[in-house]
């Protein structure tokens, strides 16, 4: 069996419907549903078994869990980088991946956690996975903290020996329409062109930045699940490893390939960004991907417009909710 938490979310749904792809259902679904529309991203999935996340954890402190489970893909948590409970990111976050890492380090068994690009701050030391490197990341919010805080403990205690972290840059694509505020741009500008035909952007602060020239490292799901799975398949590799394409590109490149997907006239208007955020807004994230294909990853990603293009006319301008990957 494969446990998958978060499975039922963005990412998770994802790994499972190509797991299912490779004939693989013996799989357990830990979740937390609540009042979203989250459970439809597991209608078209073939699992063994749901258990609610609580009732999950309990069966990791009485060790209730089979020892001959495969592997444990740990993609829950809570993943709002504006939530402010620095006390609920932590237990929810940083102690639930502390119990659940030892027990399967405990039971040999495969443990990959999901990591996040949220965890090198405003990206001044860089974006190099090299472990050495953690003690200087200085992460921005407290969801990136509580990811650096698990990140730090798995170092220093050896696990990361034994284990995969993977922090992911930012994923975009198919079942991410119930994350609200946390959804992908690419989804709320498709979202604003049927609206009211135009996408706003951020104006820039920074005079090496014109205005929509920020960049990110945009990584569609499919890529991300392929190289997570590649962990699963590789299980001489441990450590962390960064998630992207290595390729950064502009949000004005994204919204125009939204555009074109739409087969839309490309209308951007620049808005001023709230005081709030400018001292912590990044500027420029991008990937170091050179431990990645050094493992052995030598997958091409796809392009940002051909993954657009595929999300927006495969899946957004269709039901999503019945689309899957």
């Amino acid at each position: 069996m494969i446990i998958v938490t978060g499975g039922a979310g963005f990412i998770g749904s994802a790994i499972i419907s190509s797991l299912n792809k490779r004939q693989i259902t013996d799989i357990l679904v830990v979740d937390k549903l609540e009042c979203n529309q989250k459970w439809m991203n597991l209608r078209n999935l073939s699992f063994a078994d749901y258990v609610e996340k609580d009732d999950f954890l309990e069966m990791v402190i009485e060790d209730k869990l089979d020892s001959s489970i495969e592997a444990v893909l740990h993609l829950g948590a809570c993943s709002d980088t504006t939530e402010t409970n620095a006390s609920y990111l932590i237990k929810n976050n940083y102690e639930y991946s502390k119990l659940l890492a030892q027990w399967a380090t405990n039971a040999n068994t495969r443990f990959i956690y999901a990591s996040s690009a949220a965890t090198y701050g405003d990206g001044s030391v860089g974006f190099s996975d090299d472990e050495n490197e953690l003690e200087h990341l200085r992460p921005l919010n407290m969801y990136g903290y509580s990811k650096h805080l698990f990140d730090l403990w798995a170092c220093r205690t050896g696990l990361l020996k034994k284990i995969v972290g993977l922090k992911y840059f930012n994923v975009f694509g198919p079942n991410e329409y119930h994350k609200a505020n946390m959804r992908s741009f690419c989804l709320k500008a498709f979202e604003q062109i049927n609206a009211a035909g135009k996408v706003r952007l951020f104006k820039s602060y920074k005079s090496e930045f014109k205005d929509g020239e920020q960049v990110r490292d945009f990584i569609y799901i499919k890529d991300a699940v392929d190289m997570t799975l590649f962990f699963l398949d590789n299980k001489r590799l441990n450590g962390i490893f960064n998630i992207g394409t290595g390729e950064p590109r502009t949000w004005n490149d994204l919204v125009k390939a939204v555009f074109i997907g739409m087969g839309r006239k490309t209308n951007i208007e620049y808005i001023a960004m709230p005081e709030s955020i400018r001292n912590q807004y990044q500027y420029y994230t991008c990937a170091d991907t050179v431990k990645l294909h050094k493992s052995g990853y030598n997958k091409k990603t796809i392009s940002l417009e051909n993954a657009i293009k595929d999300y927006v006319q495969n899946y957004l301008q269709k039901d999503w909710y019945m689309s899957g990957l």
